[in-house]
């Protein structure tokens, strides 16, 4: 698939679904913007609420109907969720140390992670993390023109003085979902 089918596919599953999903980023991102004054509270929170939007995303993708409090599920599997969030943040930061192109390639190493983590409860953290970067072998740029599709957009954004945001994010996260999925049925 083509990074328009991934976004195609995303907008037309999104239906339905816009008000809950920007309803939950506006949540996460007021959460996140609270407690991004402490840098534990920045710690804690971020993998469980990120694990929290990644279900909500694939609910979307599978043809479920996702909810708010499906956000906060992560909090059910946070000692899981907040580990790789530090352990991917600390990796990510240390090829980001060496050059900009290397953390670049080692986060979309790691972009599958709070999917596979959903969808493989009994995985720990760190299989998570490896099970992602053997999933985006040679499938990297394939994701990067995904994001790149999305210039226009976020663009379009920055115009709206980041309002157009609450919207972009989801429909872009949702179409990381889509872009998972196919990578999982199809290899």
């Amino acid at each position: 698939m083509r990074a328009k089918d991934y976004r195609k596919n995303a907008w037309g599953k999104l239906k339905g679904n816009w008000t809950t999903m920007v309803i939950a980023y506006i949540i996460m991102g007021l959460i996140l913007g609270a407690v991004s004054f402490t840098g534990v509270g920045t710690l804690l929170l971020t993998g469980p609420l990120m694990l929290g939007f990644s279900i909500m995303t694939l609910k979307v993708v599978r043809g479920e109907k996702p909810a708010i409090e499906n956000l906060f599920n992560g909090i059910n599997d946070f000692a899981r969720s907040t580990i790789l969030f530090i352990v991917k943040t600390i990796i990510e930061g240390l090829w980001a140390l060496l050059f900009v192109i290397p953390g670049i390639i080692a986060t979309y190493r790691h972009a599958m992670c709070f999917y596979i983590l959903k969808d493989n409860p009994e995985m720990e953290a760190l299989d998570a993390r490896r099970a992602s970067k053997e999933m985006m072998k040679g499938h990297k740029w394939q994701l990067f023109c995904l994001h790149f599709s999305f210039i226009g957009w976020i663009l379009l954004s920055f115009l709206t003085f980041g309002i157009l945001f609450f919207w972009v994010m989801p429909y872009m996260e949702t179409a990381n979902a889509e872009f998972y999925e196919n990578l999982k049925n199809n290899g």
